[in-house]
């Protein structure tokens, strides 16, 4: 026994010895982002378009996992605003989280905030974004996560990296075609251009000089840490002649396969390595959209940065003269491609995906048309057949509070702010991906949680509907990852389907993409306790009414609690 005793001492000093080395080589990081208006020229036109610290876009941020992050945003703008760490697991920190109304106030005009939080147990490539009406368009950028010092990737230490931020660009400001869209009940005016860091590319009036180079060299293999930051659009990516291995995705990393188009949903991230291995030369990278809502309007151009090898030879040393070799492109309607490449990701070994599950939910996600009000004029209601656009899970439209944040109304015991009474499976059973009734199209508004114990075990199907039009809907959950376990189409039937799950080696993600007219299984613990947001990352759904939250109740102890909230949180 008592040797028993001396071992479990040793036991428990070797892990506080390790604990402290590990926090030791740890570092915090204080940034200042001022968040302001300022002159941007694209497409030939100058606009004063809101920014971080004047750059369009953000400042990229570099930190090793186990890092802290403290972020003072102050606000010169004229809108409100919050910034969300999109991926960041935020384990206790809900308060920095960043979704307006659902973690914290908005940061008015004038006023700020600081967001702290430690990142842990997440390498790769992530992203923050604004979270405050469609200020994300240009207020956005890398947040890349290294290993810890002393430790490496789990691939060759690639020579350069590079992050390819893909972006969605309006010749107007953001925020008064979203506005526009609410007043009429329309769909908002498509975007006007796509970029990458930034810049439109070769293909668009008045963008060819300030077009994106990256560069490499014969022989040497670098990273290129791709993001979807458009506000609504998935996009295709490809590097003409040249095949991308995945590497990671999401800040995890996965099982290495190659192929020679990605295509991301806006929120999600995928690392890739690329080997100088063609003539030197240029080389157009370009992105476009991939389309699945039938009959709807879309941005169809396409954005290109120049991949340029360092040893190319320009005649007299006008590289600007060389045109670039242009990828061949998918159609923007190509779902084949898509499900190829998503059904590609696996983790890199075995994982421990939950089992016995606690909680068996089944969401339907899709968009829906409601009744022009009667006190409404034919000008406020000019979506199809004279209706307004509206969009829901489970045929409820999520409305955001006003008055309180639901963190807050949680954590200080507010009523009226919510309620928990959020359907873990839909109101009405239906065709999902066939005919629907038109007396299913007009969904219920309200602010609806799903309440979950800590600890508890969670399985969610999520289900498209072809409800006015069936689409490829990128869900992003907060404060979680998730196993994706299978995907198919059709409806899921849990007889047929349960056969396809992946219970040994299912990609860790933070945003799935539902496949169009079909459904996606998710997995997770409930072990963050807070409110956090799930929601289809295009902006234009989340507008609609295309989110939920869970409720996450604390656990016993300090550790498996919420932290109290900070003195600096904005107040509504």
């Amino acid at each position: 026994m008592e040797i028993f005793r001396n071992f479990s001492f040793i036991v428990i000093g070797i892990f506080l010895v390790i604990c402290s080395v590990l926090s030791a080589n740890a570092e915090v990081h204080r940034h200042r982002f001022v968040i302001e208006a300022t002159k941007v020229k694209r497409l030939c036109k100058t606009h004063n378009s809101i920014t971080v610290n004047g750059m369009f876009p953000g400042p990229n941020l570099e930190i090793n996992n186990g890092d802290t992050l403290e972020v003072l945003v102050v606000n010169k703008a004229r809108y409100n605003v919050t910034i969300h760490w999109h991926g960041v697991r935020q384990m206790r920190t809900g308060w920095a989280d960043g979704p307006e109304f659902v973690t914290q106030c908005p940061i008015r005009p004038g006023g700020s905030y600081t967001y702290r939080f430690t990142v842990q147990e997440q390498e790769g490539t992530l992203w923050w974004h604004a979270h405050s009406s469609w200020l994300r368009a240009t207020v956005y950028g890398a947040l890349i996560i290294r290993p810890r010092d002393g430790e490496s990737y789990p691939f060759p230490k690639p020579k350069r990296e590079t992050p390819i931020l893909l972006g969605e660009w309006w010749d107007a400001n953001p925020i008064d075609v979203v506005r526009e869209a609410t007043r009429t009940g329309a769909a908002p005016n498509v975007s006007d251009a796509y970029t990458i860091n930034g810049q439109p590319g070769d293909l668009y009036k008045c963008s060819s000089k300030e077009t994106a180079i990256v560069p490499i060299d014969s022989g040497e293999t670098n990273l290129l840490r791709v993001i979807n930051a458009a506000l609504n659009q998935p996009l295709f990516f490809k590097v003409a002649n040249h095949k991308l291995t995945v590497v990671g995705a999401d800040a995890s990393y996965v099982k290495p396969f190659t192929t020679s188009v990605l295509m991301l949903g806006p929120g999600q991230t995928t690392d890739v390595l690329i080997r100088a291995d063609q003539t030197p030369s240029r080389y157009y990278m370009a992105a476009l959209a991939y389309q699945s809502a039938q009959n709807a309007p879309f941005d169809n151009t396409t954005t290109t940065a120049i991949l340029e090898y360092k040893s190319v030879t320009c005649a007299a040393k006008n590289c600007k003269a060389t045109t670039p070799v242009m990828p061949s492109l998918p159609t923007y309607n190509d779902t084949n491609t898509v499900t190829t490449f998503s059904q590609s990701f696996r983790s890199r070994q075995k994982v421990e995906v939950p089992t016995d599950i606690d909680e068996s939910l089944f969401f339907t996600v899709g968009l829906g048309l409601n009744n022009c009000p009667p006190n409404f004029r034919k000008h406020r209601c000019q979506g199809p057949n004279g209706t307004r656009f509206t969009a829901s899970m489970n045929n409820v439209s999520f409305v955001l509070p006003r008055n309180f944040s639901l963190l807050q109304a949680h954590q200080q015991g507010i009523p009226g702010v919510f309620t928990t009474d959020f359907p873990g499976t839909p109101p009405v059973k239906f065709d999902y991906t066939g005919n629907v009734s038109r007396s299913l199209f007009q969904p219920v508004p309200g602010t609806k949680l799903y309440k979950l114990k800590y600890g508890s075990r969670v399985q969610i199907v999520i289900q498209d509907t072809s409800i006015v039009t069936p689409e490829n809907h990128p869900i992003h959950l907060h404060g979680y990852d998730f196993y994706i376990i299978a995907e198919g189409f059709g409806n899921f039937n849990p007889k047929r389907d349960t056969s396809k799950f992946n219970l040994v080696d299912p990609p860790l993600r933070n945003t799935v993409g539902v496949p169009v007219n079909g459904w996606a299984v998710i997995r997770f613990v409930a072990d963050n306790p807070g409110v956090w947001l799930m929601h289809c990352h295009l902006d234009v759904h989340i507008n609609w009414g295309l989110a939920m939250a869970f409720l996450v109740e604390n656990g016993v102890g300090e550790l498996q609690t919420i932290q109290p909230p900070p003195s600096d949180l904005p107040l509504c």
